[in-house]
């Protein structure tokens, strides 16, 4: 009697298709990201320069509010009224209560305006407020 089996070798193979699957879909995903990313900082606000800020690292889900020289808010490419601002702001604070906001605000802007999103930024219990600046060497005069 043979009792002993026999084993068959099989060649270790690494499955490429899922792994490229994999690759273009990370691809894609920062790709998408970046492109909506890069919306936010190609609206005509030039913000006014300062030696002293520090460079942030831009994360996926910030809020941008943009004041642009005539006062309008903009945010997510969108014209928005006070109103509508702090209608948005009030349910990401519901959601997210440490959500940061960035506040882009156009150098040549009456100070009014900044204040008003500030206070619209307050009632809708948003603390957590930056400042976008540019570096001096980036400001186009």
């Amino acid at each position: 009697m043979n009792f002993t089996r026999h084993i068959k070798s099989h060649t270790a193979e690494l499955p490429i298709a899922p792994m490229i699957d994999v690759v273009f879909l990370l691809l894609i995903f920062f790709i998408v990201t970046w492109n909506f990313a890069r919306w936010e900082t190609e609206l005509d606000v030039t913000v006014p320069a300062a030696k002293e800020g520090k460079e942030s690292r831009h994360s996926v889900g910030e809020i941008i509010v943009n004041v642009k020289s005539d006062g309008a808010i903009v945010v997510n490419r969108q014209t928005l009224s006070d109103a509508q601002l702090l209608d948005k702001l009030i349910s990401i604070a519901k959601l997210y209560p440490d959500q940061a906001v960035i506040l882009r605000g156009d150098e040549n802007v009456g100070y009014s305006h900044i204040v008003g999103v500030l206070d619209i930024c307050r009632q809708a219990n948003i603390w957590n407020i930056l400042f976008a600046t540019a570096r001096p060497e980036d400001v186009h005069r």
